[in-house]
């Protein structure tokens, strides 16, 4: 499908690797015979590290295993017994749930980023995908920057183009990383109290923040997944139903890895009465609800629109909230209650909110589900890289529309007092131009080309008890500029749009005022953790 770049490992090195991962040579594998926590900090660490999943275990982990008892150690022994029974429970009587009780830490590596947002679509599934905010792009794999090549592209009249376009795009990046790292620590004092290793992260981090919208949707990433059976098999055959040829070809690549670890729970995917009917629907009705859209739609022209739209909301939110406050603590029907609270002062109205929402000491203190009794829906114009964070929020109602270069693009204020305004814009340019000469040969691939500047429609649908998580979360101190301005509108539109003053009210940890270095408080955490 493509070129995938193999790390090559010593014979002692693959000795080791061999108990532990389903395969040495693959961009899909699984992690098998570890303790969970092991594989979940694994994890935890790959999202910050630009090394291979197996690399980073290599450097950084086996010291501390006692690995001289794992060489007998078989991963099937026992499977075939085990088949047996979930063959019976699971096909025979149909019982899903079965699937629910089997999990996987699955590592999905050198894919674009068009490919993690696919990857990341369960809400039932835990993720931790490789960060531009930590991790410079201009390294190099197997000596080429690191960006997908799809092989239908390369194959056609546009592939010299692509790559040579790819590769003018990565340049100018690598030369803004630098650049922009340097204006602002000529700009930017160190605080006399913290090391020359905390200034430098925080500056540098500072930096990458900036340029992250000159890096292209091909960028590759290190995703890893950890999900039961039943969420890997509802993926896979989403996946399979997908347009886009990545897609279609990391879910061959998945299945193959599974069915290493828990074969029983995904046998459904490839029966064509189950599984090959399940995805000829999604296939189906996708198709056919984007080609009556376009002929419907198609010719209406782009409007301006602002960055944050809120688009429905409930205007008797406040009565319905104190309804299910009161619900679990009395024996009252709901229909009673809502009609009772309607009869409460002001000062009583106020206080058993404020009597719920209690003295949340910090952003964990949440108050309970009534919060979820009211729902939001945005409709949000951001540039690509801020999306990239907000869809990760799973417990809540995402959709979003093809990358383009339509909507235009964000150009950071960094970017313009580095003086790279022309550099940037160039890169926007080069972007919009091979975007469109591969949109009619390559309608699904042509989104690679378009650089995480530009801004994509999406619409996200929450309740308020998320809303209260997410927002709080992405205005913190450390967030990046893009996405925390969008938690700080959706928090001014709840409470001035909406008139739902004291949900907004209840969410006291909001950050409104952007620090000079957003990562430097969490660097400084860092270092007092390594007791340096």
């Amino acid at each position: 499908m493509t070129v995938y770049v193999p790390e090559e490992f010593s014979s002692d090195e693959a000795d080791v690797l061999r108990r532990y991962f389903t395969n040495l040579d693959g961009p899909v594998f699984a992690l098998v015979n570890l303790p969970e926590v092991v594989k979940g900090a694994l994890f935890a660490r790959y999202s910050r590290s630009p090394k291979s999943l197996r690399r980073l275990f290599l450097d950084e982990f086996v010291n501390d295993l006692d690995i001289e008892g794992d060489e007998s150690i078989d991963a099937t022994i026992g499977l075939e017994r085990a088949e047996d029974l979930y063959e019976k429970v699971f096909l025979e009587y149909g019982d899903d749930s079965v699937a629910q009780l089997g999990g996987v830490h699955l590592a999905c590596e050198q894919s674009s980023n068009i490919m993690t947002k696919i990857l990341e679509w369960g809400r039932l599934m835990s993720y931790l995908e490789q960060s531009t905010r930590y991790i410079s792009y201009d390294s190099r794999l197997g000596g080429r920057y690191r960006f997908f090549r799809d092989p239908d592209v390369l194959a056609s009249s546009l592939g010299t183009r692509y790559v040579g376009d790819m590769d003018r795009i990565f340049d100018a990046y690598s030369t803004a990383v630098n650049t922009v790292t340097n204006h602002v620590r000529d700009t930017v004092a160190r605080d006399p109290d913290d090391s020359e290793f905390v200034y430098r992260q925080a500056t540098r981090a500072k930096a990458l923040d900036a340029t992250r919208g000159m890096l292209p949707a091909a960028s590759l990433s290190n995703l890893g997944i950890y999900g039961t059976g039943q969420a890997f098999e509802s993926l896979l055959m989403r996946m399979r139903a997908h347009p886009l040829p990545e897609a279609r070809h990391y879910s061959d690549l998945m299945l193959h890895e599974l069915r290493k670890v828990i074969p029983s729970f995904l046998r459904r995917v490839d029966i064509a009465e189950r599984g090959g009917q399940w995805s000829e629907y999604l296939s189906t009705t996708r198709t056919d609800t984007s080609e009556l859209v376009q002929q419907l739609f198609g010719a209406v022209p782009t409007e301006l629109a602002p960055e944050v739209s809120l688009v429905d909301f409930d205007p008797d939110a406040e009565r319905k909230l104190l309804a299910a406050i009161c619900y679990s603590h009395s024996h009252l029907s709901e229909s009673t209650l809502l009609d009772r609270v309607e009869r409460l002062g002001s000062d009583e109205k106020v206080a058993l909110i404020r009597s719920y929402i209690g003295d949340r000491v910090n952003r964990r203190h949440k108050p309970g589900r009534a919060f979820e009794r009211i729902d939001y829906r945005f409709d949000v114009l951001s540039d690509y890289g801020a999306f990239r964070d907000l869809q990760r929020h799973r417990m809540l109602t995402i959709e979003w529309q093809t990358l383009t270069p339509n909507h235009g693009y964000a150009r950071p204020d960094l970017i313009e007092s580095s003086g790279l305004g022309p550099l940037f814009d160039d890169v926007m340019d080069r972007s919009a131009r091979l975007y469109d000469a591969m949109r009619p040969q390559f309608p699904e691939q042509a989104s690679y080309a378009v650089v995480m500047a530009y801004r994509l429609r999406y619409v996200m649908q929450f309740n308020a008890r998320e809303a209260m998580h997410m927002l709080e979360l992405r205005s913190a101190p450390q967030g990046h500029p893009s996405y925390r301005r969008v938690a700080l509108e959706m928090h001014r539109l709840i409470a001035d749009e909406a008139g739902h003053h004291a949900i907004a009210e209840a969410m006291s940890h909001m950050t409104t005022k952007a620090p000079e270095l957003e990562r430097l408080a969490s660097e400084r955490q860092a270092e007092s953790r390594r007791g340096v």
